[in-house]
Formats: structure tokens, C-alpha cells, sequence
């Protein structure tokens, strides 16, 4: 007979799945493997406030053993139940978008520079436009030492230098 008007057992309503804690756990044990990636000075932005789970992390390294290392994951996630794994998350999603936007900018000055060397004094124009206080001589010199170094069959050291420069533009700008 039902306990309640609705027709439904309260002991049924209370608490989440036992499908939605594994899913749970399984968030926080990926959390913690994360977390063991990471190199120490990315680590030390991470706010870990239970000394147990910061040790844990550390001694993850020196683990060798593939099953060991499962277990000390496991064990990670284990720790990790007890605490509010937000704060940490959000650090680590900040990480992961500086890394991004890191490599974004690097892939936009490659494409920036292919450019250069593809379209040569053409080219130009378009970083000015974005660098006014690029040196328009030393770009039509790096690109024509390009050319130079391709038809000699010699390794692209102007290219380098070209990328290098570009760099430093961006860099003088604060990362634009």
C-alpha cells in the first residue's frame, strides 16, 4: 500500500541514481587523473585544500605500475568525494583556456607568416595594417632571403626569424 496520497513510495524519491553517483564518481576520478598531468607550477594554481588529496596527486608520479596506478586513481577520486571539486575545476578549466588561446594566437602567426611567404611584399601591407609599427624593410628582406634560401635548397632560417619577429610584434602589442 502506498505511504503517501500520490500513490508513490518515499523511500523511492530520496537521492540521486545509483547510475548518476557513478556518474559522479566517474567525474571526479577524471577530475583527479587531470590533476596528475599536470606539471607542478600548473599545479600550484589549483586550489587543493585537503592535504591528503595534494599528496595523493604528487605521489601519482612515482607510480610505475599500470594497475597500481589505477588503484591510486581510484583512490584519488575516492578523496575527491569529500570535497567541493568546483573550485577546482574552474581553475583548471581557466588552465585549459590559456593553453587554448596560447596556442591560437601561435597557429595565427604560422598562418600569418605563410602568408608572407607565400603572397611576399603583397603581403606586407596586411601586417602594417595590424602592426603599424612593423618594420617594413626588415619583412621585405626576411621574405626575400626566403626565397633565396628555398631556391638554394638551404633550411629556412629566414622563415624562423620571420616567425620570430612576427612574435615579438605581437608581443610589443600585449598579445593581440
Amino acid at each position: 500500500m502506498p505511504n503517501n496520497v500520490d500513490g508513490r513510495d518515499e523511500e523511492f524519491e530520496e537521492g540521486p541514481s545509483k547510475s548518476e553517483l557513478k556518474r559522479r564518481m566517474t567525474a571526479l576520478q577524471e577530475l583527479g587523473v587531470a590533476l596528475t598531468q599536470l606539471s607542478d607550477k600548473e599545479l600550484a594554481q589549483i586550489p587543493i585544500e585537503d592535504p591528503r588529496l595534494a599528496e595523493a596527486i604528487a605521489e601519482t608520479r612515482h607510480i610505475n605500475s599500470n594497475s597500481a596506478r589505477r588503484r591510486h586513481l581510484q583512490f584519488i577520486g575516492k578523496l575527491m568525494r569529500d570535497i567541493d571539486p568546483e573550485p577546482m575545476q574552474r581553475a583548471l578549466n581557466s588552465l585549459f583556456n590559456k593553453h587554448q588561446a596560447e596556442t591560437d594566437q601561435f597557429h595565427a602567426l604560422e598562418v600569418m607568416r605563410d602568408d608572407l611567404l607565400s603572397r611576399g611584399d603583397a603581403a606586407v601591407q596586411d601586417v602594417l595594417v595590424q602592426w603599424p609599427e612593423a618594420d617594413r624593410q626588415q619583412l621585405r628582406q626576411l621574405i626575400r632571403q626566403h626565397q633565396r634560401e628555398t631556391g638554394a635548397g638551404k633550411p629556412p632560417a629566414a622563415s624562423r626569424k620571420l616567425f620570430k619577429y612576427l612574435r615579438e610584434l605581437q608581443e610589443s602589442q600585449g598579445g593581440a
